[in-house]
């Protein structure tokens, strides 16, 4: 049956046009009534936390993609950090199985660069990587260059790519929790800028090297930014992403020990988001997204020095981003940055029917009680932000509606 979209103005390529919109897909025949909303291509989250299998109580696949629905994403990459593993195709089905019964979006799992994502010994890609988002170790930076240049040969000739969490162990001081600034401000060990960019600087010379599709995860200081934009410059297959919090949020804006501040990378310096968002400006960070890291309340309960690192962000993500971005950037624009710009990273097209109905000017403030997300703990609580989600269809099918 059809799924008739009346009056929306509709992105395409860089344009909005004011149009009607017909999907097929199931249920019933129903007549949306649009106007004043933008209608934009599902999004695309490139790096999603949804704990399943292994940390259910965190997060599960049904409760993640019901948070990436409402925040607008018809497709979630899922990060490695679950148990086991996917360091082998058997081990990715696992994750796959639980999507094909409970997703109510398209999930698209990362395999890790690395057995057991030690940072030892690099993975064999399978020979049918169609539903895998690409490889990542997540959390940790493999360490070892001669790993990562053998993990970048192997994946190159999977025809894939590698999403770095890039982090030099030997620059880490224990327990760094914090940026530099914050950290001396409040006494608290603290995650230096170096560490980041110092490994995007080696990875940089193996992309080289290899040839090697390269993504740069949640990058977060002006040295990382200033490395890819030469990258590109100089026509290696670099890209980055940046999330909401980073964009929106600095290392000043943390006023209590509270460990809803806490994640990794840390909120760096105002210079430091002023980079980033000139990064976005000028093109060099191509993509937005969340890094949603849900927890439990008890291990989001610690303060900064003993909290979880991470905080959840599918839910929040357009709002933020249209409140940061949406007087410096066309809604085209930002609306690829958070759908068409990470589905190129992937190299796959966005599907005719799946789309997103936005309010670009409705205010709303974040109540994280209402969250469809397990985790609750996000740095945004109680702001007034611009924008929202109204309605999601994904496979010519609403998926979220606010109540259109």
């Amino acid at each position: 049956m059809a799924l008739i979209v009346r009056g929306a103005r509709v992105v395409r390529g860089q344009e909005l046009r004011a149009e009607d919109v017909r999907l097929e897909g199931p249920g019933p025949e129903r007549v949306i009534d649009a106007r004043g909303l933008v209608m934009a291509p599902g999004f695309c989250d490139l790096h999603v936390h949804l704990r399943e299998p292994g940390f259910e109580y965190k997060e599960t696949i049904l409760t993640g993609t019901r948070a990436a629905a409402r925040g607008g994403f018809t497709t979630v990459c899922a990060m490695p950090n679950v148990n086991p593993a996917p360091d082998s195709a058997q081990h990715a089905q696992v994750q796959l199985a639980i999507a094909d019964r409970d997703a109510c979006v398209e999930v698209l799992p990362y395999m890790s660069i690395t057995e057991g994502r030690a940072g030892r010994r690099a993975v064999v890609p399978p020979q049918d990587v169609s539903r895998i988002a690409g490889f990542s170790d997540d959390g940790n930076g493999v360490q070892p260059d001669e790993v990562m240049l053998q993990a970048m040969q192997r994946v190159h000739a999977a025809g894939s790519f590698i999403a770095a969490h890039c982090e030099c162990d030997d620059l880490l001081v224990p327990g760094g929790c914090v940026s530099t600034g914050c950290g001396a401000r409040m006494g608290l060990p603290a995650i230096s800028n170096e560490s980041e960019w110092r490994q995007i600087e080696r990875d940089l010379k193996l992309v080289e090297q290899t040839g090697c599709r390269y993504h740069v995860c949640h990058i977060s200081t002006a040295e990382s930014v200033e490395l890819v934009r030469r990258a590109q410059k100089k026509g290696l297959p670099v890209t980055c992403e940046v999330t909401p919090h980073h964009l929106l949020l600095c290392e000043d804006d943390i006023k209590a020990d509270d460990g809803k501040y806490k994640m990794n990378p840390p909120l760096r310096s105002k210079a430091d988001r002023e980079a980033l968002i000139a990064g976005v400006l000028d093109g060099t960070i191509g993509c937005i997204a969340t890094d949603h890291a849900p927890h439990s309340a008890e291990e989001k309960a610690r303060g900064l020095l003993k909290s979880a690192m991470g905080v959840t962000g599918l839910e929040t993500a357009f709002a933020v981003s249209r409140t940061v971005l949406g007087e410096r950037l066309s809604p085209a624009r930002l609306a690829a940055m958070l759908g068409e710009n990470p589905r190129r990273v992937l190299a796959r097209a966005p599907r005719p029917d799946d789309w997103v109905l936005l309010d670009w000017d409705i205010s709303q403030r974040v109540e994280p009680e209402h969250f469809a997300s397990m985790g609750k703990s996000t740095p945004f609580e109680g702001m007034t932000l611009s924008g929202r989600v109204m309605m999601t269809i994904y496979r010519g099918g609403v998926v979220y509606d606010a109540g259109l």
